[in-house]
């Protein structure tokens, strides 16, 4: 694959990452996950890219409760992308 398919398919495959992030059922998961996706996904690299598609398959409950801090999130190797979502929400200065 030369460098032209590599940039369209990493587009398309950024495409495709914003409209679920944008659409995933519980309103607070679309705002966090949509709005980090929206603003932040053009700059990871497709390691950090891979590890967002692997927290973006977590069920949304699950997401909410780690994300509210109700629940520890579990040491696993989604937890760097994890903290960097955090990290970009709380830059917004809001609550869920």
């Amino acid at each position: 694959m030369n460098d032209t398919e590599n940039t369209t398919e990493k587009h398309h495959r950024i495409k495709r990452l914003k409209y679920r992030a944008n659409h995933r059922g519980i309103k607070e998961m679309d705002i966090v996950i949509g709005r980090f996706a929206n603003e932040m996904l053009e700059g990871l690299s497709e390691e950090n890219l891979d590890l967002f598609e692997k927290l973006m398959s977590e069920h949304d409950r699950d997401l909410i409760i780690w994300f509210t801090g109700e629940q520890e999130f579990p040491d696993d190797d989604t937890r760097p992308m994890f903290e960097m979502v955090c990290d970009h929400m709380n830059s917004y200065d809001f609550n869920l």
